[in-house]
């Protein structure tokens, strides 16, 4: 019979431990042999300076924690990446990504798929020559996963989105940069999300809520959009062509597509030269007869607006900004489900709707009007409460 020791040391798990790395030769082949072989509760830390990689990098061990010394002294550089993957992809639970940083990855920066109560804090997400077709086209990507925070971290240069959360719930995306990317932040085909306290400025489109057909889950709804900084919002959109966001005009602050439930409030918005808020159906061809590409209960209020609308960039805008006078409105709706559908508007500022209530007409056809204010606010969405465990993870 074993003694009593014996079982406590079978049945109790090995001590957590921490699993350095520092750069030098051989740093692909030393960093992903620490990913293989951590185990649940271990650290991979990362030295300060530059990794040189070659090849993306994956993990798929729950609980764990990888750290670097901060987003300006751990750096893992794929600039010699030989694939075209991600620079590190997640798939296992309970992982926590801090304190370094990814550049000129040959697709997506960081990438977690399936991977729940994922903690991204401190990073940076950087391709270096700028705005560029081919750079990766999502810089902090989590996809298909509950319990998601994104916190501190600066993403500039992804070709599609630079922070973006597609088909998850249970979303906070806060205090974070996102700059020069054609999309700034992207919250896609997911249910309750808050995104505060963020700065979107100089990307195509600084924040973007959009619900697309054909996708596993959709219906996208309940997003709250609040106290984030969405100001001049000018690079031309160098998206590759067929990409959805290539067809984000250039100028767009915050933009709504056939989303559910989705509050933007208490923002401080200005200089897009398209319009500070756009709601709009999804006016694309698609044949999911599961899928409703109508925005709906979408309410705008308590925002900042300082100019928009100057230098409006979608098709038809430039008559329709001539018959107003030269310039569009800070916000518009583009009339998409008529007035059932219609955005609660009580910001101070013109409203416009362009009157395309067919989703198949063109924007040459638009017949704008002005929209009158609204008094009323509308019920409270619930804030997004994460589980302790991850508010930990970044004090």
């Amino acid at each position: 019979m074993a003694s009593v020791a014996a079982l406590a040391t079978i049945s109790s798990p090995l001590a957590a431990k921490t699993i350095a790395v520092a750069p030098g030769p051989d740093a692909q082949s030393r960093l992903q042999e620490a990913l293989i072989t951590a185990e649940p509760g271990d650290v991979v830390e990362l030295g300060s300076g530059r990794y040189q990689l070659t090849d993306g990098l994956s993990l798929d061990v729950p609980k764990v924690t990888v750290r670097g010394q901060g987003s300006g002294q751990t750096i893992l550089d794929f600039t010699g990446q030989l694939g075209a993957g991600e620079g590190l992809l997640v798939t296992s639970d309970d992982v926590i990504l801090r304190d370094f940083a990814v550049e000129n990855s040959k697709g997506d920066g960081i990438k977690s798929k399936g991977a729940d109560r994922i903690v991204y804090y401190q990073l940076r997400v950087e391709w270096t020559g700028g705005p560029k077709e081919t750079n990766g086209a999502y810089g902090i990507y989590p996809v298909e996963s509950r319990d998601v925070l994104v916190d501190s971290v600066l993403v500039r240069g992804a070709s599609d989105a630079g922070i973006y959360v597609g088909q998850s719930r249970n979303i906070i995306v806060r205090n974070s940069v996102a700059m020069e990317n054609v999309a700034g932040i992207e919250i896609e085909n997911s249910y309750d999300a808050d995104v505060y306290d963020n700065l979107a400025t100089r990307n195509t489109g600084g924040i973007l809520v959009f619900d697309l057909p054909n996708l596993p889950q959709m219906g996208g709804r309940n997003v709250r959009i609040f106290e984030n900084v969405v100001v001049d919002n000018s690079t031309p959109n160098f998206a590759p062509k067929g990409n959805i966001v290539a067809n984000v005009p250039t100028g767009t602050g915050v933009m709504v597509m056939a989303n559910r439930n989705v509050h933007v409030f208490d923002n401080m918005l200005g200089q897009n030269g398209t319009a500070n808020v756009m709601v709009v159906g999804y006016r694309y061809p698609q044949q999911d007869p599961n899928y409703d590409p109508i925005a709906k209960g979408v309410a705008i209020w308590g925002n900042q607006h300082d100019k928009a609308g100057y230098d409006p960039k979608f098709p038809g805008s430039a008559q329709i900004a001539a018959a107003l006078g030269g310039s569009l409105p800070p916000i518009f709706w583009d009339g998409a489900g008529g007035d059932a559908a219609k955005p609660m508007v009580a910001d101070t500022v013109p409203v416009l709707s362009l009157g395309l209530a067919d989703l198949a007409a063109s924007p040459e056809s638009a017949q704008p009007a002005m929209l009158a204010a609204s008094s009323d606010l509308p019920a409270e969405l619930p804030r997004i409460v994460l589980p302790e465990s991850m508010e930990a993870a970044v004090r």
